[in-house]
């Protein structure tokens, strides 16, 4: 009995990391930004609290703030543990603490922890 609940579950896990990639496709806007354990502010950060990630469905990603947009391509790890951003200069890895179709909290340890929620384009 405990191996079928343990097949069970682990099926459950597999088909949840299968649609992340698909749930990640959309526009995120950034709702929350905490470094160090203090919450820091958006709108004095980045002069604007229209702060937003677009991720499409080909790898390609735009980082949009105020009227300001920056182009990269996106990748997760086959895990789905790990979310990269690939620039011209270099790529920046995050880890995902939490995502769902709504809601994603992604951390990099110079950066911080930012928490995201789904927008309709």
């Amino acid at each position: 009995m405990k191996k079928l609940i343990a097949a069970f579950v682990f099926l459950i896990g597999l088909s949840v990391s299968a649609q992340t990639s698909k749930e990640l496709i959309g526009k995120w806007q950034l709702v929350k930004w905490t470094k160090n354990g203090k919450e820091k502010s958006i709108e004095k950060r980045f002069k604007t609290d229209q702060v937003f990630q677009v991720f499409k469905e080909n790898g390609d990603f735009e980082s949009v703030i105020g009227e300001e947009s920056h182009k990269a391509k996106w990748k997760l790890s086959k895990n789905n543990s790990q979310l990269t951003i690939i620039s011209v200069i270099l790529p920046v890895v995050f880890t995902i603490n939490s995502f769902d179709s709504q809601k994603r909290v992604i951390t990099n340890p110079e950066v911080g922890t930012f928490e995201y929620k789904k927008v309709s384009e």
